[in-house]
């Protein structure tokens, strides 16, 4: 991308988003396009496709979703289907009309299936059943995937797909019930330590394996991704099945290679926070997926590695989170 290239960041405000912006920023990037949800809601078909014929941009990073967590996803299933579903159909169809030259669509690793092989590989796609708290913004996710090999099939577009691990970071979202493991941890350990409370219960056994990626380092990952030489882009862009007898659509994991147990989690945010009591598993709830650790030997080939240790990127997180008054 040349450095005055118009750049449109969907869901800027977002952690992901918002950690683009500031890369780009960072690298020198000086026509960034941004919309407010309020000056532009990607559900509205209408308002997506003349937003883009106004504003013509070249490149699109598509960061804006409905996410949440366990909870969220169990209490509003149809809303996660529904909205992901809009957004990236409105924005992936009108990059198309609009011509603009490489889009990079971003998803989860939750499109894997529950039981898949570890380390995920890019190529376990559509190889099993998905964790059924998630299934809906899963196969929101998988068909934004899909939409993007299609169109590289049928239209000779550049679009590519990038699954992020689990990630946390700066601007993330510390609601009680609809945010993910680590801001409900750090909002729990918190509170607890400034209710002087002598226990944190955490839901599930914490067993399950997580595997946890930096926001600002995903955002580096994006940014390298998308600059990449043509050669190299247009490899990772997928292959014609009928043409290739190959599974491969234009799908790069991103994350940092390995994982940590849930409980070893609890105890590396307890001891970020400084809360000073114990912790106890409530082996009633769920814990969703058993495992989830990303394959990013792809993404090590091509040269980009994470850099920001788990426990280093906790600091910042936890920072972040008092500095907004949460």
């Amino acid at each position: 991308m040349e450095k005055n290239a118009k750049i449109y960041v969907a869901g800027h405000r977002g952690m992901v988003g918002s950690a683009i912006v500031r890369n780009l920023q960072a690298k020198g990037y000086t026509n960034i396009v941004t919309r407010t949800h309020q000056e532009l809601d990607l559900i509205n078909q209408a308002a997506v496709e003349q937003f883009f014929a106004q504003e013509k941009p070249e490149f699109v990073f598509l960061a804006a979703a409905k996410v949440g967590g366990i909870i969220a996803n169990n209490t509003y299933p149809a809303q996660f289907i529904r909205e992901n579903l809009a957004i990236q159909t409105n924005i992936i169809h009108s990059a198309y009309v609009n011509k603009v030259t490489r889009l990079m669509f971003l998803g989860s690793s939750c499109i894997y299936p529950k039981f898949a092989p570890q380390p995920m590989k890019e190529e376990h796609l559509l190889t099993g059943s998905l964790e059924p708290t998630n299934r809906p913004y899963a196969l929101a996710k998988i068909a934004g995937v899909e939409m993007c090999w299609s169109y590289n099939r049928q239209y000779g577009t550049k679009y590519l797909a990038v699954m992020p691990t689990n990630l946390y970071g700066p601007g993330d979202n510390y609601h009680p019930e609809n945010s993910h493991v680590i801001p409900a941890l750090i909002r729990k350990f918190h509170e607890a330590k400034v209710a002087g409370a002598k226990e944190v219960v955490v839901w599930g056994t914490g067993t399950p394996m997580r595997e946890f990626l930096y926001s600002e380092d995903m955002a580096d990952a994006c940014v390298f991704l998308i600059n990449l030489p043509a050669d190299k882009y247009e490899s990772l862009l997928g292959s014609d099945e009928s043409k290739s007898g190959k599974f491969e659509p234009p799908l790069i994991n991103v994350g940092v290679g390995e994982d940590v147990s849930i409980k070893e989690l609890a105890e590396t945010v307890k001891q970020v926070v400084g809360f000073e009591g114990e912790i106890t598993f409530d082996s009633t709830k769920p814990d969703g997926t058993p495992r989830k650790l990303m394959d990013v030997s792809r993404l090590k080939s091509i040269g980009w590695t994470a850099e920001t240790k788990l426990d280093a990127g906790l600091r910042v997180a936890f920072q972040n989170f008092l500095e907004r008054g949460t």
